[in-house]
């Protein structure tokens, strides 16, 4: 698979560059369609990059024709420490002049995670009207297992074919989780994986070379056909990524 990675210094350089690539994107886009649809990531490197985004870029982006929404969730509270709406809210939403409508995250107020998912899918289907979504940007990450969003080796969320969200499981707590499937993932108009640390490293190489057909690692299965995929990587997750042909080695 050609792959275009992006190595850079550490997670606070290499979410400076992301930053000002989804800036360029959304003024990009803007002129076009006038709305951006940004579906979000959890964990510690995107808090990084929306903490950049909140300060940086507070009084440049058109926070009023930026839609967000959430690629994954867990099944708890929004004000659980470990809810992803959580970790956005306290790293960019609580600083942004975003209105609320245009803040969308997935619910986790049903009795049961599968109609959550079903209402999720219901609003997305009735904000994008086609066959399949088409985010204007998907942000995920990567863990040293290979998975991407809740889809963990094994999940049977990876073989979905038609729904757009289900509830899927994790092997660590909180086990049970929202996600958006691998199609709508396919669909986006551009993916940016963000990858930091050593010990990300070995499946990182194994990912960029993985053979097309069926792979053991879920974010190889993040293929779009019609768009780019750009994986922003830090130096030590990089380790083993053949230097030669990297289109951007950034050391900022």
């Amino acid at each position: 698979m050609s792959a275009d990675v992006r190595i850079y210094r550490d997670r606070d350089a290499l979410s400076r560059e992301v930053a000002g690539a989804i800036a360029h994107r959304m003024d990009e886009t803007l002129t076009a369609t006038g709305y951006f649809t940004l579906s979000l990531a959890g964990g510690q490197t995107p808090r990084t990059l929306y903490r950049v985004l909140a300060t940086q870029y507070r009084d440049t982006i058109s926070w009023s024709r930026l839609h967000l929404y959430w690629g994954d969730e867990r099944y708890v509270p929004q004000n659980d420490p470990r809810s992803n709406y959580r970790l956005v809210r306290e790293s960019l939403l609580d600083h942004v002049p975003i209105p609320g409508e245009n803040v969308h995250p997935i619910p986790t107020d049903f009795p049961e995670a599968e109609d959550a998912a079903l209402a999720y899918e219901q609003m997305l289907r009735e904000w994008f009207r086609s066959s399949w979504p088409r985010f204007d940007l998907v942000l995920l990450g990567m863990g040293p297992d290979g998975h991407t969003a809740p889809l963990f080796p094994g999940s049977p969320a990876l073989a979905e074919r038609s729904r757009w969200v289900v509830a899927a499981r994790a092997p660590v707590d909180p086990r049970l989780r929202l996600t958006l499937t691998p199609p709508v993932l396919n669909a986006a108009s551009l993916v940016f994986f963000l990858v930091v640390g050593s010990e990300k490293a070995d499946v990182l190489h194994r990912v960029l070379t993985a053979a097309s057909g069926p792979v053991p690692y879920p974010a190889a299965a993040i293929r779009p056909e019609r768009c780019a995929v750009v994986w922003w990587v830090d130096e030590h997750a990089a380790q083993c990524v053949p230097r030669s042909g990297t289109p951007t080695q950034g050391r900022r």
